[in-house]
């Protein structure tokens, strides 16, 4: 027998196997997307024959109507939930042009969950980060339920820098660090009980490590723990060491029991200058330090100027609270850093009288 024949075989049924998938996957993305155009078309010809008569029994009988008539016709898929969820998906996106972006790159699914978020910024947050770091529709469901959008740094700025951040990401793929951090994060999968101490909690976090790079972002790639570093012939060690792809940076991570104290900034300082000397490379971003608390004091932060070094600080939660209680804290964190920014703003326009 030919050696030849015996051996390029493996190759071509390799080859046609990939093809078969590389097409089974162009067929779905395009039905995918077929069927998200159509599910806005219908909702919006409903709401046009809705808004015609303006009477909200007119428009449940239409709904009913014709949930009937399609499942009787093309089977299961037509109920009313679903034409509801057709005619909402038009409500919210009503210009075709960001309908068509919207279909290209994300599946009904996700769709689906985009569409019952009613602040504009806030669904456009959650529709270019699961773009970005390719949320399936589970983690998707989880990153809204976890609140991410509030916790993260971008949801506390004026709303115009909200816009102008998610506009750079959208079209020049720019990921600025207020969308990248969090606070608080979510620490619950680590299984601490009340007392533990800080080698307790940095053990935890290896362990479930890859539960921290989700909670902390797809883009953390991790470094060391308990990193070495000479100053001085003295030795200090950073808790967690990550790097950062997007941001193209080293991320210091200092771990603490307890609330925030002024004398946690020059450690960090220590660390980010030293890594700022020795350790990033040509072409990388000065590196940025994250303090992770169990606690915070806002007015110190503020005073301290934190950002100007390029540290952040935040909250962990081992234990979480009730939701209602979490998202009660959470808006109220938005509110008040919005509140204090107006409160800046009017005081440097008083001084410059």
């Amino acid at each position: 027998m030919n050696t030849e024949i015996q051996t390029e075989p493996k190759a071509v049924i390799s080859d046609v196997k990939k093809l078969i998938e590389e097409t089974k996957q162009q067929i779905a993305i395009s039905v995918n997307n077929t069927m998200s155009m159509l599910y806005w078309q219908i909702g919006n010809r409903i709401n046009i024959e809705i808004l015609k008569y303006e009477r909200a029994t007119y428009g449940k009988e239409v709904i009913g109507l014709l949930a009937q008539e399609l499942t009787a016709q093309y089977g299961t898929g037509w109920s009313e939930k679903q034409l509801r969820h057709c005619i909402r998906f038009a409500q919210t996106f009503p210009d075709i042009q960001i309908v068509s972006t919207l279909w290209r790159q994300l599946t009904w699914s996700h769709i689906k969950e985009i569409i019952y978020i009613d602040d504009p910024l806030k669904r456009d947050f959650y529709s270019q980060m699961c773009l970005l770091e390719k949320w399936s529709v589970r983690t998707f469901r989880e990153r809204i339920q976890s609140m991410l959008y509030e916790r993260t740094a971008i949801s506390k700025k004026p709303e115009q820098t909200i816009k102008n951040e998610l506009d750079l990401l959208k079209n020049e793929q720019k990921l600025s660090p207020d969308l990248v951090f969090r606070d608080p994060y979510f620490l619950d999968f680590l299984g601490l009980k009340d007392t533990y101490s800080e080698k307790d909690l940095e053990t935890s976090i290896i362990v479930e490590l890859q539960s921290f790079i989700i909670e902390m972002g797809n883009d953390f790639a991790f470094l060391a723990r308990q990193k070495r570093i000479m100053i001085d012939n003295r030795d200090y060690y950073i808790d967690l060491l990550f790097y950062h792809r997007r941001l193209k940076c080293l991320v210091a991570i200092d771990l603490k029991i307890g609330e925030f104290e002024a004398g946690f900034k020059g450690q960090m300082d220590l660390y980010l200058r030293y890594l700022e000397k020795y350790e990033q490379l040509e072409g990388e971003n000065t590196p940025i330090g994250l303090i992770l608390c169990t606690g915070k004091n806002e007015e110190h932060i503020e005073l301290m100027q934190l950002d100007k070094s390029n540290i952040r600080v935040a909250e962990y939660l081992t234990l979480l609270p009730p939701k209602k209680l979490l998202q009660e804290k959470l808006h109220r964190a938005v509110e008040i850093a919005k509140e204090r920014l107006i409160e800046n703003n009017s005081n440097g326009s008083d001084n410059k009288k």
